[in-house]
């Protein structure tokens, strides 16, 4: 069959994003990573499908592929793709929308200045509900938040984590320098670790100033990313319990500039930044 598709980024996380409402769309978990190979496909991220939704209420469902072609629950960085492919499409003539994820409903705006803002919703605190096994582990105050030590070995001391879910698994820890950070030996052990019994998105945070960090992130089945829109918004959560930071933060990613607002408890994370398309191609599969 013959698929069409977009390729389109947001500070430089990117993306093949398809509608599967004018088009039949139907591929297995093998031919989805195949798509995302960057040599024997067209390379991305993630993979992005837009939907009718299931649910009263809102305008599309959104659902998201790693590139192993994994299904998830939440991509951050997709979403702001997302809404200006649907609205660039003709598929809404709103510029504000509600959608559907696996990880729960998300509201993106276009904005005039062609950035777009998504309503990422409240984060889940409760490191259960994140989830992150916290049995037996002694966990250490940090201003209104809890850290806690993970034993890796890839470093000789625990490293000390912030757990966070904005409808995925997110574990931040704070570094001196994010460009000297072990995130290539670190990540892939702290993805997979027993504690995390669904994975976890691995953020390294270099707090620059209140108001600035720096961030990488070393995403599930995916690696690290230029950047990581759901782990901007958990490292500034995070941040901000921590009593590191005050909302609003400016996040530089390697790919990008980012802003995120948060103003606590119960409060949804607003995140701000650009979405792009790159081109525009059919594909068989």
């Amino acid at each position: 069959m013959k698929l069409t598709f977009t390729k389109m980024h947001g500070a430089g996380n990117d993306f093949i994003v398809v509608d599967a409402i004018n088009q039949q769309v139907d591929l297995t978990r093998e031919q989805w990573a195949r798509l995302a190979d960057r040599r024997f496909g067209i390379g991305a991220d993630q993979i992005l499908i837009v939907e009718k939704p299931t649910i009263e209420g809102c305008d599309f469902r959104y659902r998201i592929f790693n590139s192993d072609g994994g299904e998830v629950e939440q991509c951050g960085n997709g979403s702001r793709a997302f809404v200006r492919f649907v609205v660039e499409k003709g598929l809404t003539q709103q510029r504000s929308i509600r959608v559907q994820t696996m990880g729960g409903i998300i509201a993106p705006r276009l904005e005039d200045d062609g950035n777009v803002t998504v309503d990422m919703g409240a984060p889940v605190l409760d490191p259960a509900q994140v989830p992150f096994d916290a049995a037996g582990l002694d966990g250490q105050a940090q201003g209104r938040d809890t850290v806690w030590p993970l034993a890796l070995a890839c470093v000789e001391q625990p490293v000390l984590v912030s757990v966070v879910s904005m409808g995925n698994p997110h574990a931040v820890q704070v570094v001196d320098d994010v460009d000297t950070a072990p995130v290539e030996a670190c990540g892939p052990e702290m993805e997979r670790h027993p504690r995390f019994p669904k994975k976890v998105n691995v953020g390294f945070m270099q707090v620059v100033d209140r108001h600035h960090i720096r961030l990488r992130v070393f995403e599930r089945a995916a690696g690290e990313t230029l950047a990581c829109g759901t782990g901007a918004c958990a490292a500034v959560v995070a941040g901000i319990r921590r009593g590191l930071l005050d909302s609003p933060v400016r996040v530089d990613a390697r790919g990008g500039v980012l802003s995120i607002a948060w103003q606590g408890e119960g409060q949804p994370v607003m995140m701000t930044g650009p979405a792009v398309t790159v081109f525009e191609g059919v594909v068989e599969v």
